[in-house]
């Protein structure tokens, strides 16, 4: 269990790294005229990603959940997978990349690295990593609820980054 809630707060550790990445890209694309999108659905995403971190400890705690082997290192490995695509997608954007939708008028679309078989591939491993980091250790109502709710965050999110990509073209 313990060696869970080490996960659990790298994947929270990452995260942080990954808002103070967004912020120092967010100045880079101010200063260069950036125009934000989609503000109003920000915090309750940040929420939720938040959420889904404590329900992952709280429900291994609450409901004594076991760590099975067949099913958390198969989802260990996911979880590794859609770190590793999340910061490829990072790396590939470079400054244009963020948490938030920000978009910097006169820049190209990037069509390579995952964006060349993806339209949106960091949503690829947030789904992954939403899905699979409770399953770790078998929390299956936090996977469920989560991955609802992320549907649900997507459902808007995308759409507003689609809007705000189609002033690029």
């Amino acid at each position: 269990m313990i060696a869970y809630f080490l996960l659990v707060a790298a994947v929270a550790g990452e995260r942080l790294v990954e808002l103070v990445v967004s912020s120092r890209h967010a100045r880079w694309a101010f200063a260069r005229g950036g125009v934000e999108y989609g503000r109003a659905h920000y915090p309750v995403m940040a929420a939720v990603h938040a959420a889904l971190l404590i329900s992952c400890v709280v429900e291994v705690v609450a409901a004594d959940r076991p760590f099975l082997p067949w099913l958390g290192w198969p989802m260990l490995a996911v979880v590794l997978a859609a770190q590793a695509l999340r910061w490829w997608c990072v790396a590939t954007l470079g400054n244009q990349w963020n948490t938030r939708v920000i978009v910097v008028p006169g820049l190209p679309l990037v069509t390579h690295g995952p964006y060349r078989w993806l339209r949106h591939p960091n949503y690829v491993a947030v789904a992954a990593e939403v899905a699979a980091l409770p399953l770790v250790h078998t929390a299956w109502v936090t996977a469920v609820v989560f991955t609802a709710a992320n549907i649900a965050l997507m459902s808007v999110r995308i759409p507003v980054e689609e809007r705000a990509l189609a002033t690029v073209r």
